[in-house]
């Protein structure tokens, strides 16, 4: 069942408001080296970038597929500066605190770059 957008929009905030609070973002790294990425589940051809902004969000989605993949940590800085950076220039989106169901809003990298830094800086 997909997500209601309020329901999206409350784990967006909460994305936000937590890697200010803690300087960090979480994705899954898998055992190849990879990071955690979906389909877009509302355009065609485009990758979604999934991170968390708690380890244990990232945790409970480390099974099935991503059975032997683990959390992995990236400090704010870096996140905005090289992350989001890249994923801009590379046309990809961003799918922060997406649900167990690999659900919620797909935003684009600048969007939350720019959340990002008005309220870091």
């Amino acid at each position: 069942m997909l997500q209601d957008s309020a329901t999206s929009q409350a784990n967006y905030e909460r994305f936000i408001s937590r890697v200010l609070e803690s300087g960090e973002v979480w994705g899954i790294q898998h055992e190849d080296g990879t990071w955690a990425t979906s389909e877009s589940n509302e355009y065609e051809d485009t990758v979604v970038y999934l991170f968390w902004s708690d380890k244990a969000y990232a945790q409970r989605q480390c099974k099935e597929e991503w059975n032997n993949s683990e959390p992995s940590k990236i400090l704010l800085d870096s996140f905005i500066d090289n992350w989001l950076k890249g994923m801009h220039e590379d046309g990809h989106l961003v799918g922060p605190n997406w649900d167990a169901q690999l659900f919620g809003k797909e935003i684009e990298p600048i969007e939350i770059a720019e959340q990002l830094t008005n309220i870091h800086s």
